[in-house]
């Protein structure tokens, strides 16, 4: 071989390296990460004391701790961090769990596709730009749902267009924690700092990443059709 076919084969391998380095995947939040801080999916996952007069085996959401609660014995709960909605998408009440699905697929609500008509109308389940992650909890007969995250670097934050966003790696933990039916209470109540649960640690606001809206060329047609059959 040349060394000037060498270094031209070198150039194309970094090429492709730095290609596959920087594809980021989609955002439920209308948006995909376009040259943010590269966050790994991670777990935020702890122990905490509780209120005892929260009976075990139900589901505690709180969008004012933004966390998620599973009250899984009398006096102890698993708290998960989660993404709640914005500020537009606020809501609150007492639901259960009517659906449970793995590697769900996901389409776009009439109300995100009037906010951004370039969403794709539908995203293939286990596919790395899936908003919904590798897991969700279908909450009543709403379009609002529990369930992971192909943008790991929202959880803490509001994101979300009225659904509970967590770490696929603490989706994954709770999935088989909780049957159909589980009741789930969604609320500004906020829990932490009180009951001897974990207090609010201060922490610097991260820099944004800059967005680009996507758009449904995002996803290669042909294999949103290999997925499909």
């Amino acid at each position: 071989m040349t060394t000037f076919a060498y270094s031209a084969l070198i150039g194309v391998a970094a090429l492709l390296t730095a290609m596959v380095g920087t594809a980021r995947p989609a955002s439920a939040q209308l948006f995909w990460d376009w040259d943010g801080a590269r966050e790994k999916d991670g777990s935020g996952r702890s122990i905490v004391e509780f209120n005892e007069r929260y009976t075990p085996g139900q589901i505690i959401v709180s969008f004012g701790d933004r966390k998620l609660y599973y009250i899984h014995e009398r006096g102890r709960a698993i708290s998960y961090p989660v993404a709640i909605p914005r500020e537009q998408d606020r809501w609150q009440g007492v639901t259960s769990i009517s659906d449970k699905r793995v590697n769900p697929s996901w389409r776009p609500t009439p109300s995100m596709l009037k906010e951004n008509p370039r969403l794709p109308s539908w995203v293939p389940g286990g596919h790395p730009m899936n908003p919904l992650g590798v897991r969700a909890l279908y909450l009543g007969s709403s379009t609002y749902r529990i369930h992971g995250t192909d943008a790991p670097w929202t959880i803490g934050t509001a994101a979300s267009k009225g659904c509970i966003r967590m770490y696929n790696k603490d989706v994954l933990d709770l999935y088989p924690r909780v049957p159909v039916g589980t009741r789930v209470t969604v609320t500004w109540e906020r829990f932490l700092g009180a009951n001897g649960l974990q207090s609010l640690a201060p922490a610097g606001r991260a820099a944004s990443p800059r967005l680009r809206n996507m758009q449904a060329g995002d996803l290669p047609a042909e294999a949103v059709e290999s997925w499909a059959n």
